[in-house]
């Protein structure tokens, strides 16, 4: 919702010409209807680098990226050639089976930049793959490496291509899976289970090819020593065989071991429910540290119940190598560590993270107490806006007392100043102590806020630092930030690039006075002659010109040959305002006022005075 608000926003200001300048994910949300014909190579190759997901699939949105990218680049028939493919990037992730498999091979590479594959799309590419005439090659000549190289593509082969892999790579591959498997996050371990049962090809002597002996349990019952077989599950065929196979004695005793294999849904399922006939009257809390790898089960009315007194048991439960945990959960877990005398002390801020910290409900981090503050080293960087200004005013009660002295009390506010109000900063800027701004530190502030700063506010923030504003000039919020400026004082406060549209040049407009009288020419000094523009703009009309540089001259006709002699100073002023949004007239400059005058002599020219030009708009 935040990039396609900022790209209407974009829109309305004219900026979207220049769609470079953005990030592809923005580019995805821009209107298409304003889109350069003669740039939209360039605007769908770029806006192809995006998250495609960011958008529903069939959207209207969505569907119009791909429409006017083909229509951009031509496309007439379901054949892609690799230039064309090439600009179309994760934009192919949308296409129909049958162009899948009418284009250039290379069409692999953009598929494994889609997330997920349909069930006719994954048909598709595995069809291509069996063709042989990909830069992989056969299936049959497949090795690990090959497996390795074909990316997330390997989640999308079908039994009938496996079939074709030598049994050597499978397993090659399967154990290279398994390798990585405990740095993983929940939604990985899932995809690295599919791929185990896929490519794992159980030995003889593996419990499901072992006799039965127990009567129920289909191959053999999971015991204290078979719970520690990395390949475990995948020697149950369903969730029903593996409840069969594993009593509530061996659960009890061995549930942490077991809850770090690679279990299914529905087999955690399975761990649940039986957890809930062994503990019929809730959870010990010693058990509970355990539960991390199903916290994602339990609802937050289950939550509310559990006995979470230490604050060991709750990052426990919050250990970051079970994968990001939802907001519900985490809410309900701190209220019912608070409820149960629980406080939030600085350690446990620290260990918690920004993840968890920043999914706290208002009224929890209302009772983190100022102590915790100055004791934690936090990052609030991906805080929703409401929580960092919360956050912030924690900081700013925290750290007090070093408000006399601007740089410490900067160095300890700094995280949190992405929720400090405009006339924080303009504080900050007026501390009279350079505080060096950093420029990572700059673009965390809050938008708005950010656009309230002028010029002097910025130069006096950055300090050292001001350099590396010409450097982000690119960025969004930086340009948002510079359109609001006037161009002099980009120029003569910090000379980055421009803010807006520069001023007109210069033009000459000679200004002639004429009297004449009963008698031959003279012409003679002149007394100052301003030249004022007191005149409103018409309503809805342009803005009144920048004055220009205008020589003045006064003649006067009298019976002598023309001389040029000096002239008084006249300034020549305007004092209309610019028009709203505009940007400031151009510094005063020096207009010659010149007055001829003529007497009986030859005509000689004679330095004038200056005359400055003035604006008061």
């Amino acid at each position: 919702a935040q990039l396609s608000c900022l790209a209407r926003l974009l829109a309305a200001k004219n900026l979207t010409g220049d769609f470079t300048r953005y990030p592809p994910d923005l580019l995805l949300f821009f209107d298409l209807a304003k889109v350069p014909g003669g740039t939209c190579r360039e605007f769908y190759a770029w806006a192809a680098l995006g998250k495609l997901e960011l958008l529903p699939r069939g959207s209207s949105q969505r569907t119009g990226l791909l429409r006017g990218a083909l229509t951009c680049l031509g496309v007439r028939s379901s054949h892609l050639s690799p230039e064309q493919l090439s600009s179309l990037g994760g934009l192919v992730c949308d296409m129909e089976p049958e162009t899948i498999t009418a284009s250039d091979p290379s069409i692999l590479e953009n598929l494994k930049l889609c997330p997920t594959l349909v069930g006719t799309q994954r048909d598709a590419l595995n069809a291509v793959l069996l063709r042989g005439d990909t830069v992989y090659g056969e299936p049959s000549r497949w090795d690990l490496q090959t497996l390795q190289n074909l990316g997330p593509l390997v989640l999308a082969l079908n039994q009938t291509t496996l079939s074709l892999v030598a049994k050597a790579a499978r397993e090659a591959f399967g154990r290279s899976i398994m390798a990585t498997y405990s740095s993983q996050g929940r939604s990985q371990r899932e995809k690295s289970l599919t791929l185990l049962r896929a490519f794992m090809v159980p030995s003889s002597s593996s419990p499901a090819r072992l006799k039965r002996s127990t009567e129920g349990c289909p191959s053999i019952p999971i015991t204290a020593t078979t719970v520690s077989d990395p390949l475990l599950t995948i020697y149950y065929e369903s969730s029903e065989h593996f409840e069969l196979c594993l009593s509530n004695e061996v659960l009890k005793a061995n549930l942490g071991p077991l809850l770090q294999q690679l279990l299914t849904r529905d087999q955690q399922l399975v761990v649940k429910e039986k957890l809930e006939q062994i503990y019929p009257s809730g959870i010990p809390e010693e058990q509970l540290k355990l539960l991390g790898p199903l916290l994602y089960l339990y609802s937050a009315e289950e939550i509310s119940r559990w006995m979470v007194t230490s604050n060991t048991t709750l990052l426990a439960l919050l250990d970051p190598s079970y994968g990001k945990q939802e907001a519900p959960q985490v809410q309900q877990l701190f209220s019912r560590y608070l409820a149960l005398g629980g406080t939030l002390t600085g350690p446990l801020l620290q260990k918690m993270g920004e993840e968890n910290l920043c999914e706290l409900l208002e009224e929890q981090i209302q009772q983190i107490p100022p102590e915790a503050i100055r004791t934690a080293q936090l990052s609030v960087s991906s805080c929703s806006q409401a929580k960092k200004d919360q956050l912030y005013r924690k900081a700013q009660e925290a750290f007090a007392g070093q408000a006399g002295t601007p740089r410490t009390y900067y160095c300890l506010i700094r995280p949190y100043l992405g929720g400090a109000p405009a006339e924080d900063l303009k504080a900050l800027a007026e501390a009279g102590v350079a505080i060096d701004m950093d420029m990572d530190t700059f673009l965390a502030l809050n938008p708005e806020e950010l656009q309230k700063l002028s010029v002097l506010d910025v130069k006096n923030l950055l300090g050292e630092n001001l350099p590396s504003l010409k450097e982000a000039e690119n960025e969004t919020l930086v340009m948002l930030w510079v359109k609001r400026q006037s161009q002099e004082e980009l120029d003569c406060i910090l000379g980055i690039a421009p803010g807006g549209p520069p001023p007109p040049a210069p033009t000459t407009c000679p200004i002639i006075t004429l009297s004449t009288h009963n008698a031959p020419s003279t012409l003679v000094p002149n007394s100052t002659s301003p030249l004022v523009s007191t005149s409103p703009p018409a309503p809805g009309g342009p803005p009144p010109p920048a004055p220009t540089t205008c020589p003045i001259i006064t003649l006067s006709t009298h019976n002598a040959p023309s001389t040029l002699v000096p002239n008084s100073t006249s300034p020549l002023v305007s004092t209309s305002p610019p028009a709203p949004g505009g940007i400031t007239h151009p510094a005063p400059t020096t207009c010659p006022i010149i007055t001829l005058s003529t007497h009986n002599a030859p005509s000689t020219l004679v330095p004038n005075s200056t005359s400055p030009l003035v604006s008061t708009s």
